[in-house]
């Protein structure tokens, strides 16, 4: 079943739920679910876009039977942890590339998706102002490399200012539809080949489709300054996100490994206790389970730092009663 033309807005969620259908299934359901809750915001009453929706209810009842037994789909918690590393993981993956110079079209649609799964953190509550930033920066930077390399011309590496406008919604909702990455083809619009990054865009799930719209669009003139713009913990891509790297035109240089630095562990931790007369409430329990989950989420992606400030924090929290 096609996508109908009013829910427009949502195809790019739905064809990266596509994508992680087996290499994440927890990424491809909050995906649609985030695309069910923004199209029946968007047009839930025409009986196209209301049938088209109803598919897509009945596929997440679908995918919450047969994950029912992951932590990340019954617990809001552990999900947005999930969710959050993930595109937190594949922004610092495509920023490193960035920053070293490395032009390529998976490191354009890295920045592109991780600026969707940070759209799709707000099935969870309000975004904070930090993954706010994330988000524009991610959604700008696409477009503005991905313009560059199409009229031939180099980027910029690293971060730069950008406009405050400048994430350029229309261009995100249809520039990434076309050739260059729905089917593997190359930025400059050269023939069709095998994308090694993300995974070759898998074709519309049954009975839930949609054709996607080419289109164009323009990256603004700099004003805001994103140099400050925070960047997570680790320095590594998200599982199945290898660059795809140009052919070397040079001797290649030895890569120099880097030592990874560790937060210093609190000694008066080591043996902690509570403290009497420390009362504890239901939201200080919640926020020491979240702390958990997230330090568990870290380790998942081998992010050792991260896993002990968290782990730090919900001992703090347990025996002190502060944060």
């Amino acid at each position: 079943m096609a996508l109908p033309p009013q829910l427009k807005s949502i195809q790019h969620h739905l064809r990266t739920a596509q994508e992680h259908e087996k290499r994440d299934p927890v990424v491809a359901y909050y995906c649609r679910l985030y695309a069910m809750q923004t199209g029946m915001k968007l047009d839930s009453k025409t009986p196209e876009c209301r049938k088209f929706l109803i598919k897509l209810m009945d596929q997440l009842e679908s995918m919450k039977k047969e994950l029912s037994d992951n932590d990340s789909i019954s617990q809001e918690v552990v999900g947005n942890a999930h969710i959050e590393n993930y595109a937190l993981k594949m922004f610092l993956y495509a920023d490193n590339e960035d920053r070293a110079g490395r032009f390529h079209k998976n490191m354009i649609k890295s920045f592109y998706s991780a600026s969707l799964l940070l759209e799709v953190l707000s099935v969870f509550g309000e975004l904070s102002e930090e993954n706010i930033q994330h988000r524009k920066y991610a959604r700008w930077k696409a477009t503005y490399i991905h313009n560059c390399l199409k009229n031939g011309e180099t980027p910029q590496a690293g971060p730069i200012a950008m406009d405050e406008d400048g994430e350029a919604d229309e261009y995100g909702a249809e520039g990434f539809s076309g050739q260059a990455f729905s089917h593997g083809g190359s930025i400059r619009g050269g023939p069709p080949s095998e994308d090694q990054g993300l995974g070759p865009a898998a074709g519309p799930a049954p009975g839930i489709g949609f054709t996607p719209s080419p289109g164009s669009g323009a990256s603004g003139p700099p004003n805001t300054n994103f140099n400050n713009i925070h960047i997570p913990p680790g320095a590594h891509a998200p599982a199945n996100t290898p660059a795809e790297l140009p052919p070397p035109t040079a001797e290649p240089v030895k890569p120099v490994p880097v030592p990874r630095t560790l937060p210093s562990v609190d000694p008066s931790l080591l043996n902690a206790q509570q403290q009497g007369g420390v009362h504890l409430s239901p939201e200080d329990f919640t926020k020491a389970q979240k702390y958990c989950k997230y330090a568990g989420s870290a380790l998942q992606y081998e992010d050792v730092g991260t896993a002990i400030q968290n782990l730090q924090k919900a001992l703090k929290l347990l025996t002190t009663g502060k944060e």
